[in-house]
């Protein structure tokens, strides 16, 4: 088996695991165990509490003390454990706990899963830029084939989705042991008390483009936490309107939001190419730009004759989520010196999926609880315009602050 073929399967793995529920969480919450719109965003928040401190933690453990590979390995084992048990939990504190546990096993294997991949691909002279693209685009195929099997298996409102997520943690566990050797290459390094405990990484935000590369993954990582939180329940709601509720995109709202992910596919592949032609600068602004228009499509969409703006929201989605998460990832991969590369990657998924995460989750389901409740049903209108417009003033504000270009020619592996 080629080293593409196998970091195509530990995409491929690596995503569909959080395919399995994901986006479905939110039907098996309102459909089935009707809890509050305000406990789900604290739900959806450990994502983002767990990948304040776990991403980073994995990465120095990663960098100096441990083969990524294995360390990679471990967390999915635990991860399989924990997701085995959801389907026994019964109230929404104790889920918060359970899910948290979760993701403190889950999160820090997105970072190292690049590490893994960029490491091996480095070892074998390969070119990260080019190459990692079109094997990145099998995880976002493991996410499509995860969705499309839970809702076309009736499961989306069913604890069966976490023992199938489960199932394939264990697989790619016990996977990840058999990936090529990711020794710690900052072990090495020697000097003062913050280089011996690996933190030397955050020295990253002493420059001034790293760091306001970092504070807008976070306004960004915002965004894509609220399409992940509310997309399907949005759909799922539909069901309550008559003229609505035989409609496909009501009875398999997941295979619709599927269409995300398969545009994801497309926008992969023009990764190489937009930031050759345009630079992380204006890639990251397209990308805010699409959130707006992702967020303004679902605002104004329905299952019958809306269904083209919900299949374009998604079609924009894929713009949306690669040009900054996706192009955001093999920027730090080239910035950072290699030594600093898990570390590195951890703090990229730190603020996406850490603070970026928190924020989203946590503000979202406080203040859709509080305002967009109407009569006990939500407001989707409302919801997904003021989304739109939390879009928008992030990409002003990134108009406003981010002056200096980030351009190709900058110094590469910076170290500060």
């Amino acid at each position: 088996m080629t080293l593409k073929i196998r970091l195509t399967v530990l995409q491929f793995l690596q995503f569909f695991i959080w395919g399995s529920w994901l986006l479905t969480i939110g039907a098996y919450w309102f459909q089935n165990k009707q809890w509050s719109a305000a406990h789900f965003g604290a739900i959806f928040s450990t994502m983002g509490i767990a990948s304040l401190f776990m991403p980073a933690i994995a990465g120095i453990i990663a960098d100096r003390w441990v083969n990524a590979e294995k360390l990679y390995g471990a967390f999915h084992l635990c991860g399989a454990a924990v997701l085995f048990y959801v389907p026994q939990v019964n109230d929404p504190t104790t889920m918060f706990w359970v899910m948290l546990l979760n993701m403190i096993f889950y999160m820090p294997t997105l970072a190292l899963s690049l590490c893994v991949s960029f490491s091996a691909m480095s070892s074998a002279g390969m070119d990260v830029v080019k190459e990692f693209p079109p094997i990145r685009v099998f995880g976002t195929i493991g996410f499509i084939a995860a969705l499309w099997t839970i809702s076309l298996c009736g499961l989306e409102t069913s604890s069966a989705q976490f023992y199938v997520s489960s199932g394939v943690s264990l697989v790619l566990g016990l996977y990840s042991f058999t990936l090529p050797s990711c020794p710690p290459l900052g072990k090495s390094i020697g000097g003062s008390l913050v280089n011996n405990l690996g933190l030397h990484a955050f020295s990253l935000f002493k420059n001034v483009n790293m760091a306001l590369f970092f504070f807008f993954a976070m306004l960004l990582g915002a965004a894509l936490q609220l399409t992940n939180a509310w997309g399907d329940t949005f759909l799922h709601d539909f069901a309550y309107m008559e003229e609505y509720k035989n409609s496909f995109a009501v009875m398999h709202p997941a295979v619709i939001m599927s269409i995300s992910q398969i545009s994801e596919t497309l926008f992969i592949l023009t990764i190489p190419f937009v930031l050759r032609k345009f630079g992380i600068k204006k890639v990251m602004f397209i990308s805010m730009i699409a959130w707006v228009l992702r967020f303004g499509l679902l605002a104004f969409g329905n299952p019958n004759q809306g269904l083209w703006m919900i299949i374009l929201s998604c079609i924009i989605y894929g713009m949306a989520f690669d040009f900054f998460n996706i192009s955001g990832s093999l920027f730090v991969e080239k910035q950072v010196e290699h030594s600093m590369r898990a570390s590195g990657q951890g703090l990229f998924m730190m603020m996406t999926n850490g603070f970026g995460a928190l924020l989203g989750s946590s503000l979202s389901g406080i203040m859709i609880h509080k305002y967009f409740v109407i009569e006990g049903r939500f407001d989707w209108h409302g919801i997904w315009l003021s989304f739109a417009g939390y879009a928008g003033v992030v990409a002003l504000l990134f108009l406003i602050l981010f002056r200096k270009p980030m351009e190709e020619n900058e110094p590469k592996n910076v170290v500060v």
